[in-house]
């Protein structure tokens, strides 16, 4: 299998990051692993379209190692054909880009459907993707999988929406890692209308009933095939419990990291929303779970499996690139006859 893997910047990225497991995990099964940036595509004049990609070192000892070696000046950039990759997984963040690379926000999608056509398995669908690209994606499941929420740029609105409830989430419709999230009470302090201006500066606003369930942490659930990730009886998740004074629960904003207990409710949770994951083709996604509410699901890079991978003691990383096998094998019998957002959640 020759993979693709999308990221924003090579040189930024981590050896704890999600995607250099996957990466790791699949030159480990002999795979041939190839690292492209968001600049890396050219539509030559002969209607080719072209990546400029990396290609990750064979396994050498630990991931710290192998990844300082892709990383390096040692392993040469090589120009091909898209079509030559079997596999091309979007594990950029489109919101780390927003600010300093606006027209980068994009490009997973508009490259991600030109692979598509050109017979790449893109991962998770880049049409879905269009779909899912903000919070507002949520708003597509069922009413009881989610906090009652308003989307709007109106400040009366958000005024009596957090005046009926006392306290409430306002965050942007855009964005990731716990960035512009905060917590209301009231309306009658003076940052109020401060913290509604700031995060109405980035678009929509999502104001949301507050969960007294997220104060003890939220869970983080990675799916796969429109089902929880499961391996031996261990389900690929963590519970993230922010800081004291911080009502976000994200890792990047200095949240803690401990075993997740699943229950019945986040699994029925799961059972929900699996339909409308299936018809976008979201083959890995994370699921965020206070309560008995989902609060986010993210479809972009979700972080955490290598956190989870450590608290479980499970390949969860290997699973998904067996997975990855299975779809390659399984178009191979049938080529030509099952669409990618089909085979993406087989």
């Amino acid at each position: 299998m020759r993979l693709g893997i999308l990221v924003n910047d090579i040189t930024t990225e981590k050896d704890y990051y999600a995607t250099t497991d996957l990466a790791f995990a699949a030159v480990k099964r002999g795979h041939e692993v190839y690292y492209l940036d968001v600049e890396a595509f050219d539509w030559n004049p002969e209607d080719t379209l072209q990546v400029r990609a990396r290609k990750a070192p064979e396994k050498k000892g630990k991931v710290s190692t192998w990844f300082k070696a892709l990383q390096t000046s040692e392993q040469e950039w090589e120009r091909f054909p898209v079509n030559e990759l079997d596999i091309l997984f979007l594990r950029n963040n489109p919101a780390d880009d927003a600010v300093e690379r606006p027209w980068a926000t994009d490009v997973n999608v508009i490259f991600g459907i030109a692979a598509k056509r050109a017979g790449v398995l893109v991962l998770n669908d880049p049409h879905g993707l269009v779909e899912a690209k903000s919070k507002l994606y949520l708003q597509a499941f069922p009413v009881e999988v989610r906090p009652v929420s308003e989307i709007t740029r109106d400040v009366e609105s958000i005024k009596a929406f957090v005046e009926e409830r006392g306290r409430a989430i306002i965050k942007p419709v855009s964005g990731s890692g716990g960035n512009g999230v905060f917590l209301i009470e009231g309306t009658s302090k003076a940052n109020f209308g401060q913290i509604v201006e700031t995060v109405s500066k980035h678009g929509y606003v999502v104001v949301q009933e507050y969960l007294p369930a997220a104060a003890k942490g939220d869970v983080r659930l990675f799916m796969m095939n429109g089902e929880p990730l499961e391996v031996d009886g261990s389900y690929a998740a963590i519970l993230r419990k922010g800081q004291d004074d911080d009502v976000r629960n994200n890792i990047t904003a200095g949240g803690s990291v401990k075993k997740a207990k699943i229950t019945d409710r986040m699994l029925e949770l799961c059972r929900l929303i699996r339909p409308r994951l299936v018809a976008d083709g979201m083959f890995l996604v994370g699921v965020d779970i206070a309560g008995d509410k989902l609060l986010e699901i993210n479809v972009y890079s979700p972080g955490g499996l290598h956190q989870a991978i450590a608290l479980e003691e499970k390949d969860f990383a290997g699973a998904i690139i067996e997975a990855l096998e299975s779809k390659l094998a399984t178009r191979d019998q049938q080529p030509g006859r099952l669409e990618n957002a089909l085979l993406a959640t087989l």
